[in-house]
């Protein structure tokens, strides 16, 4: 019976182990792949139109191409690098894992913090004088300011449809398609003076 127990214990603690890893790993995934996203799409000229506007993303693309090949290189001409890059990232997923299985403490907090107008003046922030963001780059912003750690897109933007928040599901920001915010929704839906509906048009309505 004591071994069973034993037994049972072990695998609990391996599949700890492994959830954790794994949790971790997903994390640093997802954070990597929108801090990219968003340093590649932050790159393109809105001063400019055509080829040239989109110059800097296509820049930025080259150089991480250029990495990518320079690491795969280096990693067949001296494969323990491998070894060297598997460790680090499995240590960087184990502490990441150890952050999302402590429990969070959230402060007491007001409703208008998280009220629909605190999120689209952020919005507006972000998206400064722009037609559109990814939200890629907003959840980029916002973790930049020590909020929405361990969040993902998708945990973004279920949370600003819950707003009234509309997400379209393919922007073009720097001719990357995804998921973004447009500032034309926004006015929409929220509107400011600048972006109020005339007498005009509310009579037509």
């Amino acid at each position: 019976m004591n071994r069973r127990l034993a037994l049972a214990v072990d695998v609990a603690a391996r599949h700890g182990i492994a959830q954790r890893l794994a949790d971790g790993s997903r994390t640093l995934y997802d954070r990597l792949t929108a801090a990219l996203t968003a340093w590649v799409a932050a790159a393109r000229r809105d001063d400019l139109t055509g080829w040239r506007a989109a110059l800097g993303p296509i820049l930025r693309l080259a150089l991480l191409g250029a990495l990518a090949y320079g690491a795969y290189r280096a990693a067949r001409a001296a494969p323990w690098l491998m070894w060297l890059a598997a460790g680090a990232w499995t240590l960087a997923a184990w502490r990441t894992g150890a952050r999302e299985e402590t429990p969070v403490e959230e402060p007491e907090t007001t409703p208008e913090e998280h009220s629909a107008e605190a999120a689209v003046a952020l919005l507006r922030e972000v998206l400064r004088d722009r037609p559109a963001v990814h939200l890629s780059e907003v959840l980029t912003h916002l973790q930049k300011h020590g909020q929405g750690e361990g969040w993902k897109v998708a945990d973004l933007r279920v949370r600003l449809e819950a707003l009234g928040i509309p997400v379209a599901p393919r922007v073009k920001v720097g001719r990357i398609p995804t998921r973004g915010v447009r500032a034309a929704d926004l006015d929409r839906h929220f509107p400011t003076r600048e972006t109020s509906p005339s007498p005009t048009d509310v009579d037509a309505a």
